[in-house]
């Protein structure tokens, strides 16, 4: 059988597909290259162009290909957009969501791994933040990801499909054998742009917010590696075959860094000191959310390999350098 991979074209949905090979399974993915790049899936992988919510392209995918799971990435995930453009996230994140798990349903399909946010925790009341806090997004993305997650708690219901929701804090670096990173120029995760900074694509990294209740005024995030966030997915994967038990877990690895910290981190690893200015707090951003991280580790048995920050910052590092060969490279030809 046959693994689906939405959005496969993408940050993490491009490592996963690394993840299924070296397991043995067989990807197919669908992306539709809006975030995507057709030259980050290996070529031995089927790879449909096309929308995860176009419910009989999607359905005519999954039984020609004989898939026996899906795991859903494909989405928008901006959370300061999300505000300004709240109905573009409930048709990306909700509305094709609920397509997507039709055709699952029409086709069959009994497992459905589904790449969930922090961000329906809003800002938590504690911290590090347990699943069973009640949820409380701030942002329509957050918002639009918990109606996802409601739906598949219904669908599991009423159609014996079972599901793992991974709810994942802030995804960062790239894998470690240089196959795969955040490739998109316009991507707004920190580490990256900071990474940018201090290679000159950048002229300066600004800093939203300085007067939140943290220990340096900066927004605190809990940074997980993207292999080890790949991993939870290949196990939860692994729980739903042997358990046919549904299951919500955090991704994260339990404590975390400003964002004042991470610049730092960032100015150590490259040894460049790059333009920093403060801005104003931006809509939808909590002061500090970290994951209570002990129920992926006891029910899945996760063990991260690169929970260390400079070694994530060093491998961001050096993927943005491998994009700057490329564009080189794609330029001189």
């Amino acid at each position: 059988m046959s693994v689906l991979v939405t959005g496969g074209a993408g940050y993490i949905g491009s490592h996963m597909v690394l993840e299924l090979l070296a397991n043995g399974e067989q990807p197919v993915v669908i992306d539709d290259l809006s975030a995507g790049f057709r030259w980050a899936v290996p070529a031995e992988v089927p790879f449909i162009e096309g929308d995860a919510g176009d419910g009989p392209l999607v359905e005519r995918v999954l039984r020609e290909h004989k898939v026996g799971a899906i795991v859903h990435f494909a989405a928008r995930i901006v959370v300061p957009d999300s505000v300004v453009d709240p109905l573009g996230y409930y048709l990306a994140n909700t509305v094709k969501t609920r397509n997507l798990l039709e055709a699952a349903v029409r086709a069959g399909v009994p497992h459905f791994v589904f790449s969930s946010t922090a961000a329906v925790y809003g800002n938590p009341a504690i911290n590090p933040v347990p699943e069973d806090a009640a949820p409380d997004p701030v942002s329509p993305y957050g918002r639009s990801k918990l109606m996802s997650e409601w739906m598949l708690r219904d669908a599991a219901e009423a159609h014996g499909l079972r599901y793992a929701v991974l709810r994942y804090f802030n995804v960062a670096g790239a894998d470690p054998n240089g196959r795969a990173g955040q490739s998109s120029p316009q991507a707004t995760h920190l580490i990256k742009v900071a990474c940018q900074a201090a290679l000159g694509r950048r002229p300066r990294l600004d800093v939203f917010g300085t007067d939140y209740e943290t220990r340096d005024g900066t927004c605190v995030r809990d940074y997980i590696q993207v292999s080890d966030l790949a991993s939870a997915h290949m196990l939860a994967l692994r729980h739903l075959r042997a358990t046919n038990e549904s299951l919500t877990v955090n991704c994260g690895y339990g404590d975390g860094y400003s964002v004042l910290e991470v610049i730092d981190a960032v100015k150590r690893v490259s040894g460049v000191d790059f333009t920093v200015e403060l801005a104003p707090r931006r809509a939808g951003d909590p002061a500090k959310i970290v994951a209570a991280a002990d129920r992926i580790r006891h029910n899945l048995g996760w063990l991260p390999q690169y929970d260390d920050l400079d070694t994530i910052v060093r491998q961001a590092l050096a993927w943005e350098e491998h994009l700057a060969a490329r564009a080189r490279h794609t330029n001189a030809a």
